[in-house]
């Protein structure tokens, strides 16, 4: 069935992707203001916009009710969940299969397998994909979770079943910590998911964090359009991507993408996906979980392969047939994605919140820049905390890590804080310019979270001085007299 209009059941940056594809292809788009953000940038690219201001007590991107209710009244084909909210809750696709509305994304049962961890991981274990020595079953007292961790040793990775985003995860190193962990991951993931039951695993110290896309057809037809390193990450959260990763050889990425197209095969699965591995020091990999959605870092993906994984998804969910072999997919340069989220680096990452005063992004032939906001905008606490995703490519890595130092010293954003100043630093860190790096990135490698310029260490060095001066001058009173003490002078005579 061709699609003629689709409901974009998202906000910010995705939500304005998702439109500039189906406007290529010649698909209206409706999306909704919402009570939350009345001016939001996204408007601007709908065909038509919904107002649903008036429902203050619900949010509608996680309201199916709502979304089918609408879709209905506004005799719109199809639905596009983007990522977050309701891109993996397989209620949505059984809804829109009742109501003969087209759901973008996979099955309502792919994304039910693929969404338990339990389920996902006994899949992977029936046809021979590698996975780390766990608990056979789903883990759902304190009784349970020590046996288990005495059988595996430690340390070991609580995961909840019906955990995504790094939500419902702790790491225990030793059997005294598991009870207050196992206690803080259960009452997370009821929270989050409704759902406390966990799975353990070994916990791999250091591994890297690799993931393939995937593309599949409702006609059994399946490829991968390569990986993505995911590696770069704070508490499990993705800070930067790459593409393709330093880690692997074109041997090792033609057997892990086998084994990614394997899980799909088993599972019948069609759309877009993310099948997701750790690799140990000795570049084991195993299965992890996968993501039955359009990631947030899809476009270095884009970027390298030249393949719109937006069209892709929207042919497929129309019943065409991939026209995309294997064999077509090459890797064309390298690509960097820096989500500069509103957040205050020096303060742990704490959000930031608030008007943006000015945005900058400079104009290069190697940006991409996907943003929901601009100068004028305001960033509020009610969704998450993405401004922007510059996506930096090169032909070679250490082009593209060129490239990025660049763009960075060219990107200005005024009125929030934001994680720039971060990512700046892993610019300069050897870990990453050799390409030698884990997930414990952050923790191990990084000399301190954010760079600071020349100029910035100077005039911080001036101010403690300042500080010191004036301390002596308390103490030692009189001995400083009338003199007066430059501290920048200082500054600049302890630089030279």
């Amino acid at each position: 069935m061709k699609i003629n209009s689709i409901l974009i059941a998202n906000r910010g940056e995705i939500a304005i992707r998702i439109a500039r594809t189906a406007k290529q292809m010649g698909i209206k788009t409706y999306m909704f203001l919402s009570h939350h953000e009345p001016n939001a940038l996204h408007l601007d690219h709908a065909d038509e916009v919904i107002d649903v201001s008036d429902n203050t007590y619900i949010n509608v991107y996680t309201n199916i009710d709502k979304l089918i209710e609408t879709a209905l009244e506004y005799k719109i084909d199809a639905i596009h969940p983007g990522y977050g909210f309701l891109s993996e809750n397989p209620y949505l696709p059984r809804e829109c299969e009742r109501n003969n509305i087209t759901f973008i994304g996979p099955s309502s049962k792919a994304i039910y397998q693929m969404g338990n961890k339990g389920m996902a991981r006994d899949i992977a274990l029936k046809n021979d994909i590698p996975v780390l020595q766990g608990s056979e079953g789903v883990i759902t007292t304190l009784a349970e979770a020590e046996e288990t961790a005495k059988n595996i040793g430690y340390p070991i990775i609580l995961k909840a079943v019906a955990g995504g985003g790094g939500k419902g995860m702790r790491v225990v190193r030793k059997k005294s910590e598991l009870p207050l962990m196992f206690k803080l991951a259960t009452n997370e993931a009821k929270a989050l998911f409704d759902n406390d039951s966990m799975l353990i695993e070994k916990y791999v110290e250091n591994p890297r964090h690799v993931e393939f896309q995937v593309l599949g057809d409702k006609h059994g037809n399946l490829i991968h359009l390569f990986e993505r390193e995911c590696s770069i990450q704070r508490k499990h959260q993705k800070l930067l991507e790459e593409a393709p990763s330093a880690a692997l050889n074109d041997e090792l990425r033609a057997k892990i993408g086998a084994d990614a197209i394997k899980i799909c095969k088993a599972t019948n699965y069609f759309s877009a996906g993310t099948v997701e591995f750790l690799l140990d020091d000795e570049l084991n990999h195993y299965f992890m979980e996968m993501n039955t959605r359009v990631q947030v870092e899809h476009p270095i993906t884009e970027e390298i392969t030249g393949v719109d994984i937006i069209e892709q998804q929207i042919k497929i969910a129309q019943g065409e047939e991939l026209q995309l072999k294997q064999e077509d997919i090459k890797i064309n340069g390298w690509a960097m994605e820096l989500r500069v989220n509103a957040e205050d680096v020096q303060a742990g990452f704490a959000p930031s919140t608030g008007l943006i005063e000015l945005m900058e992004i400079p104009n290069k032939k190697y940006l991409r820049c996907d943003s929901g906001y601009q100068t004028g905008k305001v960033v509020i606490s009610s969704f998450d905390s993405l401004v922007a995703k510059l996506i930096v490519t090169g032909k070679t890595r250490n082009q593209a890590i060129k490239n990025c130092r660049t763009v960075l010293s060219d990107t200005v954003i005024k009125g929030v804080k934001t994680t720039l100043p971060f990512f700046k630093q892993v610019m300069q860190t050897p870990a990453f310019v050799k390409g030698k790096y884990t997930t414990s990135f952050i923790e191990k490698d990084l000399v301190q979270s954010f760079f600071q310029e020349d100029d910035e260490i100077i005039a911080a060095a001036a101010l403690a001085m300042e500080a010191y001066l004036k301390e002596q001058t308390i103490i030692n009173t009189g001995e400083l007299g009338d003199k007066q003490v430059s501290a920048w002078a200082m500054s600049k005579k302890i630089k030279g």
